[in-house]
């Protein structure tokens, strides 16, 4: 799948994210990715570092997964998946600041993307999806977390 990143002209990872913000110059966080029988030794985790290596064609990465948004604080903003996604050549990233639930994500992902399919642009859809979650899952916790970073 690594190999396959650079071409693809949209991006959305539904999977396990870990967030590591210690300090220095840690890029341990990663995504979690489902290692092939034929692997080839990977280790199944696509990590911040490599992603600041690749040069994608992805206008948009959405990082359904939890906590996506967090990483290192540092003079110049987070330093977190997000902003490897921006590096390596993404407009625009949605990322998550906090453990999100399956099924309000499900819905608000399912919504965003009808949205796009309707003619909205990626602000507007994510605000509906938004809308719509919290209509049916009132907690902020359920659809609050997911933030666009980038270009709208």
């Amino acid at each position: 799948m690594k190999q396959k990143l650079p071409d693809a002209p949209w991006l959305h990872f539904a999977t396990h994210g870990v967030v590591n913000d210690g300090g220095g110059k840690d890029l341990s966080s990663w995504l979690a990715l489902a290692p092939g029988a034929n692997s080839g030794g990977e280790d199944g985790q696509l990590s911040m570092g490599e992603i600041f290596e690749m040069q994608l064609q992805a206008e948009t990465v959405v990082l359904s997964a939890c906590d996506t948004g967090q990483g290192r604080v540092t003079g110049e903003g987070v330093i977190g998946l997000g902003r490897a996604f921006l590096k390596a050549g993404s407009s625009t990233v949605i990322a998550t600041l906090w453990k999100v639930p399956d099924d309000a994500t499900v819905l608000l992902m399912t919504t965003f993307y009808q949205e796009l399919a309707a003619g909205e642009g990626k602000v507007d859809a994510l605000q509906v999806a938004m809308m719509v979650t919290r209509a049916q899952y009132s907690h902020p916790r359920n659809w609050a977390a997911f933030v666009l970073i980038g270009a709208s």
